[in-house]
């Protein structure tokens, strides 16, 4: 068991580069990866959600009533800030319909669970940050088929009843069933959780192989477009979480975990729900399988710079 452990928190400290080398391996070497069937995608990110669930606790939800502002200002940011800007970035360097969709569904979907690492690491509120995610994702079976709707309707037919239904199975479901075990056999959780973020890194990088070997060939023909507006989207995210923080006169803490919150996307729920909404659009999974790999090197690098601003009782010492 300990030797899971040591190798399970080697796997969470080095998840950016293990993402990155696998993403790699799956674009210029697909036939590689080409085993891992994209049919998988659905099964690994519910293992994902599973183990999110896991880590969850009746205080995590507490926030909400103990601090219902934050957790206000998070959610009405979160599901307005992405969205907004990935319409506007889709717009602006006049992306084809596919990628249009595949970025505005990046935008739509609720926080990534990996940003509570992130904002562990960036020595920001974690506590908002497991809230904000939590609360967001309840919410997406119903606000991230509506917004997308709402944005994509005069493009595209968006297939919200399947989006709503797949949420549901491949999110709420496995978290739903993680919280229970966890809530009624706590000791059983507490042993299982060194091993967690092994288990996250494996079937995170497993996502991204499958999507990224079997769209190998497309991602490399859309050219350097597609990649420039999934990285924009990510530190504009990232930027305009911190200024609105800056704006409402948050703490440092907590506006690091805005950001982070805002500025990282459930991009694997992306790439799950671009198969169902957009089935005729293969190419819509393109900007979920990039963003899985980019904003785990962007995480990382933010979180040393956040870890040097410090908090604002840390300054006040």
């Amino acid at each position: 068991m300990n030797i899971l452990k040591h190798i399970s928190a080697f796997f969470g400290k080095w998840m950016a580069v293990i993402v990155l080398a696998v993403a790699a391996l799956a674009l210029f070497v697909p036939r590689s990866c080409l085993w891992i069937q994209t049919s998988w995608v659905n099964y690994l990110l519910m293992v994902v959600m599973f183990g999110m669930g896991l880590t969850l606790r009746l205080s995590d939800f507490a926030l909400v009533f103990t601090r219902p502002k934050d957790i206000i200002i998070g959610c009405v940011a979160q599901f307005t800030i992405m969205p907004l800007l990935a319409f506007v970035l889709s717009k602006i360097f006049a992306l084809d319909v596919a990628l249009m969709a595949g970025v505005v569904l990046v935008g739509t979907c609720p926080g990534g669970t990996s940003s509570n690492v992130i904002t562990y690491l960036s020595k920001g509120d974690v506590a908002l940050s497991v809230g904000m995610t939590s609360v967001n994702t309840i919410l997406a079976p119903l606000i991230t088929p509506a917004i997308t709707y709402l944005l994509l309707r005069t493009t595209v037919h968006v297939d919200i009843l399947a989006m709503f239904l797949s949420i549901i199975k491949v999110v709420i479901i496995p978290i739903a069933l993680g919280f229970v075990i966890n809530r009624f056999f706590g000791k059983l959780t507490e042993r299982v959780s060194s091993v967690l973020p092994l288990v996250s890194v494996l079937a995170i990088c497993l996502i991204v192989a499958a999507v990224v070997s079997h769209n190998a060939e497309k991602i490399l023909s859309t050219g350097a477009v597609v990649f420039a507006v999934v990285i924009l989207h990510n530190l504009l995210g990232y930027a305009c979480g911190f200024g609105l923080g800056k704006l409402l006169h948050m703490e440092n803490a907590k506006t690091k975990a805005l950001s982070v919150e805002i500025g990282m996307q459930n991009s694997g729920l992306a790439t799950s729900l671009a198969g169902t909404a957009f089935p005729t659009l293969a190419m819509a999974t393109v900007p979920g399988a990039i963003f899985s790999v980019w904003h785990n090197i962007s995480g990382a690098v933010l979180a040393n710079i956040y870890r040097r601003m410090g908090t604002a009782e840390e300054t006040n010492v």
